[in-house]
């Protein structure tokens, strides 16, 4: 049985860094780049969160203009309506999509299944729902 997915450390830096801790933001981008490159996953679905993460986190700066995540913190409705209305698109769906287009683009289930010689269709299967899953929690943390 695989573990349960457990990413409480990014989000607990993601939420330090919008509070405004300077301290914690090499923490962030070191850990970023770590998922990035997914070099210590334990479990098929555990790299497709982490990649999943940092599409998600990357796709925000983009949608937000910024990498500034004290600022994105601080947008008011105003400013995140004007942001959907020149996306034209929300910010939860939009991120959602953004992962999932990046994994059918860079065939993601066919590299992690053959990493972890599992079934591709089990992780195509799971795509969506960790799309859900992460843009949920990143929502959570900017907010």
């Amino acid at each position: 049985m695989e573990k349960p997915l457990e990413f409480s450390q990014f989000y607990r830096l993601l939420n330090a860094v919008k509070e405004g801790s300077e301290s914690k933001k090499s923490d962030l981008e070191a850990l970023l780049n770590q998922y990035r490159s997914s070099q210590n996953t334990d479990s098929p679905l555990h790299q497709l969160a982490e990649t999943f993460i940092f599409v998600g986190m990357d796709e925000l700066f983009n949608y937000a203009g910024t990498q500034d995540i004290v600022l994105i913190g601080k947008l008011n409705k105003e400013e995140w309506d004007k942001l959907k209305d020149e996306r034209k698109a929300e910010l939860p769906p939009h991120l959602a999509n953004t992962m999932i287009s990046y994994a059918k683009k860079e065939n993601l289930s066919k590299e992690i299944s053959d990493k972890w010689n599992s079934s591709k269709r089990e992780i195509d299967k799971n795509i969506m729902n960790m799309a859900r899953y992460i843009t949920e929690g990143i929502i959570d943390a900017i907010e």
